[in-house]
């Protein structure tokens, strides 16, 4: 037995069980007056204006015309770029770009990119919600390359918090991107690229 499978059974040991029917009713009475959401109309015009805010690259376009756009993307930066074996196959028609499909955590350092899916996003923050699930890849895919290529679908995008955490299954990975990575650490200096992608492209398909 390892010593996390000890800690955990340890916690069983003093945690009665309680069936999920119980657990769900108990979370369901709990009051909740904040509101829901801030804005009904022109989700998507907050949640591209948001996106932009943290200095990422916001474009726009409709379903059908998501290969031109991502080939276009791709065209202007050289190189390999990752993308999930899972990545929808139209999405990449048009793309004449060197694509690495599930590129081993080894390779990634030396990608010029990747092109991900989403599970959610949220328009009040600007957030991009990856669960890791279809067309999304693993954590690393998204964290190790210096730029990313995320595609939203409009009905992706949550006006506000609750409304998009509702959407996610709270056991899976979740990776939450508000901009590319950026710390202002030291000496309130900002430096990008620190502990994710240094440039970030959202499309959204409408």
């Amino acid at each position: 037995m390892s010593a996390r499978e000890e800690i955990l059974r340890r916690i069983d040991g003093i945690v009665p069980a309680r069936p999920d029917a119980e657990i769900a009713a108990d979370y369901a009475r709990i009051e909740r007056g904040y509101l829901r959401r801030h804005h009904d109309d022109g989700v998507l015009d907050l949640f591209a204006e948001r996106v932009a805010h943290y200095r990422a690259v916001v474009l726009r376009a409709a379903e059908a015309d998501l290969p031109r756009v991502i080939a276009e993307r791709l065209a202007a930066r050289p190189g390999a770029h990752g993308v999930p074996g899972d990545l929808p196959a139209a999405w990449l028609a048009g793309a004449d770009a060197d694509l690495v499909r599930d590129p081993a955590v080894a390779d990634l350092d030396g990608l010029a990119g990747a092109v991900t899916g989403c599970a959610a996003a949220i328009a009040e923050t600007g957030t991009i919600v990856l669960d890791h699930g279809a067309g999304q890849g693993p954590r690393a895919l998204s964290l190790v390359p210096d730029y990313h290529l995320i595609v939203v679908r409009a009905a992706q995008v949550a006006p506000d918090v609750p409304e998009a955490l509702e959407r996610l299954d709270p056991s899976r990975p979740l990776t939450m991107v508000s901009g590319p990575s950026a710390t202002s650490d030291i000496e309130l200096s900002r430096v990008e690229g620190v502990h994710g992608p240094r440039t970030l492209e959202v499309v959204i398909a409408e």
